[in-house]
């Protein structure tokens, strides 16, 4: 059943009161860095199967990316299940097929579950297809999930005309699993029912440095405090330094910017998302867009490589919104924000142990909320009991991105290209 909800992403972050502090010398089971979603889901999970654990932030709940995306849970992963199946064989193919089906599950149940205060709408997120190419890709998503029994549906030209409001579309995909929550909410209430099962969260604790002795780790932090741990998680992602050496290296960390506008006026917001879905589109540099329950539209894209400097650098997204909707063309922008997202070369997360007892995990391909809710749960479950197929992807080495250094600037020409034939297609 679908929540009405508000969307406090534009909060402050949440003040260094709520943290723990840190004792020097501590001794505990597990050591996360890092606290977004997929380290305190990670916390969680292995607090409940019996360990002690300490997660390390360099900054504050809610501060990066897992407190400030569209807070679309989407399932799935950017590959459908035939390809998952081709190359990753029979077996290991159908337990990812399986894993990805069930990431935004495992969201919900745990909002449902730990009866977290989260505001959320669960009717589903649409795949918009704007060219007849993207339009057969999705009949070919369709038939794949529908196979499996997924809740999913092709729409026409002119349901998509009536479930987004938005001018531009052939048709589109819905994926009725899929669904929105306020991700700043959600990011803090994972720090709180962590705490609760016996976590430590020490904020304002950047991790500088790792060494392994005799079977143990020690972990040092910038302000000159050490703890031993068993093992250690690193849950950066895009935020990922020098830390692990290379790990920084196998990612491109690209900037997503969103945009809210003033709450819209009653005979505009009955017509733009009446269903409460999440919409992201074909386009090679896709946006995406929700409708929060004050009204307002949020829509959010790719930005800029650098840190943003004024209002214009989201005019790209301002365009965008009112070429899907010209009637918000007088309708103000209230909020800009952005935070980072990690893209792998292969667009599927990974998951590193480049030694016993250090894992570290990378890549959420924009799918974040559901699927490091779910990496998280899988990921304690293998460090307590050791069984490798708890991993639903399998261990790769660290591999850096030949040529790294300069994979920015090609990104941000690709980026440039993109958009101008995106621009060709309208």
């Amino acid at each position: 059943m679908a929540t009405a909800f508000s969307d406090p992403i534009w909060r402050k972050p949440q003040t260094a009161s709520t943290f723990q502090s840190l004792p020097n010398g501590e001794r505990v089971d597990l050591a996360i860095v890092g606290g977004g979603i997929m380290g305190l889901s990670t916390a969680l999970h292995a607090a409940r199967l019996g360990l002690s654990v300490q997660v390390l932030d360099a900054g504050e709940i809610g501060q990066g990316a897992s407190g400030l995306n569209g807070g679309q849970v989407i399932p799935g992963l950017k590959y459908d299940p035939e390809w998952l199946l081709e190359h990753f064989g029979p077996e290991h193919g159908e337990a990812l097929v399986n894993f990805a089906a069930s990431t935004a599950d495992a969201g919900f149940e745990l909002i449902r579950d730990e009866k977290l205060a989260v505001p959320f709408v669960r009717n589903g997120w649409i795949q918009a297809a704007h060219t007849e190419a993207a339009l057969k890709a999705a009949v070919n998503r369709d038939r794949q999930w529908r196979a499996r029994g997924a809740d999913v549906r092709l729409l026409d030209a002119a349901e998509i005309a009536a479930k987004t409001g938005a001018q531009g579309y052939l048709g589109g995909w819905l994926d009725r699993r899929a669904g929105v929550i306020d991700p700043l909410s959600y990011t803090w209430e994972l720090a709180r029912v962590a705490t609760a099962a016996g976590v430590r969260i020490a904020g304002h604790q950047k991790v500088v440095r790792l060494d392994k002795s005799d079977g143990v780790w020690r972990v040092s932090t910038e302000n000159g405090v050490q703890l031993q741990a068993k093992a250690v998680v690193l849950a950066t992602n895009a935020y990922t330094d020098g830390l692990i050496p290379g790990l920084a290296q196998t990612i491109v960390p690209l900037h997503s910017f969103q945009i809210a506008t003033a709450p819209l006026p009653p005979n505009l917001a009955a017509t733009i998302l009446p269903e409460g879905q999440a919409v992201s589109d074909s386009r090679r540099i896709l946006v995406y867009y929700r409708k929060s329950a004050d009204g307002r539209l949020v829509l959010g894209g790719r930005g800029r490589m650098a840190l943003p400097t004024s209002a214009g650098d989201w005019a790209h997204l301002e365009r965008a919104l009112r070429r899907l909707y010209p009637v918000l063309s007088g309708v103000a922008i209230e909020k800009r924000w952005f935070g980072r997202v990690a893209m792998t070369p292969d667009h599927l997360p990974h998951i590193h142990e480049p030694e016993q007892g250090l894992l570290a995990v990378a890549g959420c391909q924009g799918r974040g909320v559901g699927l490091m809710t779910a990496l998280g749960e899988r990921i304690a479950g293998y460090l307590q009991s050791g069984d490798v197929r708890q991993l639903p992807f399998p261990v790769s080495p660290i591999r850096p991105i030949p040529f790294h250094a300069f994979r920015q600037v090609g990104v941000a020409a690709t980026i440039a290209w993109y958009r101008l034939l995106d621009a060709l297609e309208r």
